[in-house]
This record gives structure tokens, C-alpha cells and sequence, in this order.
């Protein structure tokens, strides 16, 4: 049963409890006032009126029928005694009491179970004719029978309508739920689209790219050397590899150390073989989660061969530093410059590679720049 079920069933019963025990003790107490009822029938009505409000308490707390069976019997029981006495106003406040409250209050929470409206029909149809034998023998006034069926309609009604309401909130629930699942996935779709292309871009592209100009400025054991990394991504990715986890090869050493110290080493290494001496500044060992480490190595690699093909120099510097919740590193190199307000939106390269790398880690990067004048970047990511 779905929990939505759950909560409406639980939701009836206490509606249920409150309107049965109304009923079963406020004809006790109407019975507490001296009536024409005799010692025998005092005696009966209340052992009865207990009963009832022990069953309506046990119905309510498990949903049993049996019990719910017991609460009409018994309150019907309670009707019928009262009925055969010579009716007085207080008989008469008890008996309405128990017809209309006590007994319909099992219609709340037996309407809704499958089968349950037969069931009720044919209980309220039990109530009225015991409340209509006793109006024709004379022993009370026909309102009886008008407060027997006003109490199982109103508890038929109260039941159908908590639970044609919070039908239609389950619909709806489940509604955004699809709605949310959906985009959720498109969500997860788009990520990996985004991851896929950052690293593609990083790595097949880039040596591409550098074949394409005969690899001007590197020498032929570096291209030689990114050409086989290459190969051994695009070979993970044939025997169904993923991109985030042969991506941290890119960039990351062989062993599982996260010190920035010896990552920052494999990199300057890298564009070492291929003609970029990078000058490396600032923190010494500096330790973060994998994910922002990749991402922030990611950024870092993009721009430093945003610097070998672009800047127009050989070498470049990084500062990195922290503080209490942040890690920066800054690239910066002395080359051709450019304008950051010209550069197509459209390309890949900076926007993904570098500030929607960092985005998803929930970094950030800054360029500064004019024609002229150098390149500097910053890179920001969060400490855990």
C-alpha cells in the first residue's frame, strides 16, 4: 500500500474515534441525568455504552471490521433498549447520540475499503429500520429515524470525500514527481554531454588539432606520447569506459596521492614535453576531494594550452594559494593578449573546459586580459 494510503486510512480512523466516542460518551453522559429509565435499563445502557467506546477504540486503532461490526450491534443494542422504555428528552438525547454519532462513525473508514459501500449501505439500512420499529411501536418520535440516516450519510460523505481529495493530491504528487524525474535525468543527460565534450576537447581534439598544424612548437616524442594517452582513452571508451573516471588520467598522476603538490607536477611535466616551461608558485601540499581536484586540474591544463597555442610565449606562471575556504591558482603569462569580450561565445574551450568545469564543483574563473598586455586567469574552488 502506498504510503499516501496509509496516511488517509490513519487520517480516517481518528475522525472516526473522535465522532464514534462522541457519540458512545455523550450518551453515558445524558444517561448520568435522572430519566423515567429504570435501575435494569440504566445498568444495560451504560455496561452497552461501554462496550461501544471500547470497540469504536479498537476499530479505530487497527481498522477492524469485526470490530466496527460490534460498534453498530451494540449502539443499535443501546437504541433498542432505550426504545422499549417510555421515552423521556434525556432518553431521547442518547438514543439520537448513539444512532447518529456512534454507529455511522464506522462509515468513515469502511466506505473507503473495497466492498465497503454495500456494507454500508446495508448497515445504515439496519440502523433506520431498528430506529423505524421503534417510532412504529410508539416508544418515540419519528426525528429518530431523520437522525439515523443524517448520521450515515454525513459519515459516508465525510469518508468519500477525504478520500477523493487526497486521491487527486496523490495524482498530482505523482505528476511532479514524473516532472521531476524527467528533468532530473535530462539534467544528468546534459552533465555527461558537457563532461564528454570538455574532455574530449582536452585531449583527442587538442592533439588533433596539433597534427593538423604539424605540430609546430612541440616535438615528435610529446606528440608521440599524448598521441598513445589518447589512444588508451578512446579504447576505454570502446570497451564502455567512463569519460569522469578516464578523464582523471588526463591530468592526475598514477598513484592515488591527492596532494596538489605532486598533481601540479604531472602537469608541468606535460606541457614541458610540449615547449611551455611553467613556473610554479606559492602552496606546497594542499589536499581536496578528487572531484574538485580533476576539476580544478582540468582548468588549469585548458588554460595553460590556451597559453602554448595562443600567447605567443613559451612560459607561463601558476600561483597557487588558499585560505579558508578557498583554493586559487593563477595562471599568467606575458604573451599577445586579447580582448575577453571578443571571443566567441560559441567556443568550448574556455566556457566549458574551464568555467563550466569549475561550475560544477562550484568554483569559479576570472580572466583578465587586454591586446598586449598578457593573460591572467583565476581559478576558484571551494574547500570540503
Amino acid at each position: 500500500m502506498k504510503r499516501i494510503h496509509k496516511e488517509r486510512d490513519r487520517l480516517l480512523r481518528r475522525i472516526a474515534r473522535i465522532a464514534g466516542l462522541s457519540g458512545a460518551i455523550g450518551a453515558l453522559a445524558c444517561m448520568l441525568i435522572p430519566s423515567s429509565a429504570g435501575p435494569l435499563e440504566l445498568g444495560v445502557v451504560v455496561l452497552l455504552g461501554l462496550v461501544t467506546a471500547v470497540l469504536v477504540v479498537v476499530h479505530t486503532a487497527h481498522g477492524s471490521v469485526p470490530a466496527a461490526l460490534g460498534v453498530v450491534a451494540s449502539s443499535l443494542a443501546t437504541v433498542a433498549v432505550l426504545g422499549s422504555a417510555e421515552v423521556d428528552p434525556v432518553a431521547f438525547a442518547a438514543m439520537s447520540l448513539t444512532g447518529a454519532a456512534a454507529a455511522p462513525s464506522v462509515a468513515i473508514t469502511l466506505i473507503v475499503r473495497p466492498g465497503g459501500v454495500p456494507l454500508v449501505v446495508s448497515l445504515g439500512a439496519l440502523s433506520v429500520v431498528v430506529a423505524g420499529v421503534i417510532v412504529v411501536s410508539g416508544h418515540t418520535k419519528p426525528t429518530i429515524i431523520v437522525a439515523t440516516i443524517a448520521g450515515w450519510s454525513v459519515g459516508s460523505a465525510i469518508g468519500l470525500a477525504l478520500d477523493h481529495g487526497i486521491a487527486g493530491a496523490a495524482a498530482r504528487i505523482d505528476e511532479i514527481g514524473r516532472a521531476h524525474e524527467a528533468e532530473r535525468i535530462a539534467s544528468e543527460t546534459e552533465a555527461r554531454q558537457r563532461q564528454d565534450a570538455r574532455v574530449l576537447h582536452d585531449t583527442v581534439l587538442a592533439t588533433l588539432s596539433l597534427l593538423a598544424h604539424s605540430g609546430v612548437g612541440v616535438g615528435a616524442a610529446a606528440l608521440r606520447q599524448q598521441a598513445g594517452d589518447d589512444a588508451r582513452l578512446l579504447k576505454q571508451l570502446r570497451l564502455g569506459a567512463s569519460l569522469d573516471n578516464t578523464s582523471n588520467a588526463i591530468f592526475s598522476p598514477d598513484s592515488d596521492e591527492d596532494l596538489l603538490s605532486t598533481t601540479f607536477e604531472s602537469v608541468r611535466q606535460r606541457f614541458a614535453r610540449m615547449g611551455l616551461d611553467v613556473n610554479w608558485h606559492g602552496v606546497g601540499q594542499l589536499a581536496l576531494p578528487r572531484e574538485t581536484l580533476d576539476a580544478l586540474l582540468g582548468a588549469l591544463g585548458e588554460c595553460l594550452e590556451n597559453v602554448r597555442r595562443h600567447s605567443g610565449v613559451n612560459e607561463a606562471d601558476v600561483t597557487v594559494s588558499d585560505d579558508d575556504r578557498t583554493v586559487r591558482a593563477m595562471v599568467t603569462d606575458a604573451g599577445h593578449g586579447f580582448a575577453p569580450e571578443s571571443v566567441d561565445p560559441a567556443r568550448l574551450g574556455y566556457a566549458e573546459s574551464v568555467v563550466g568545469r569549475l561550475h560544477t564543483v562550484g568554483g569559479r574563473a576570472r580572466i583578465f586580459s587586454s591586446p598586449g598586455s598578457g593573460t591572467t586567469v583565476m581559478l576558484e574552488v571551494p574547500k570540503p
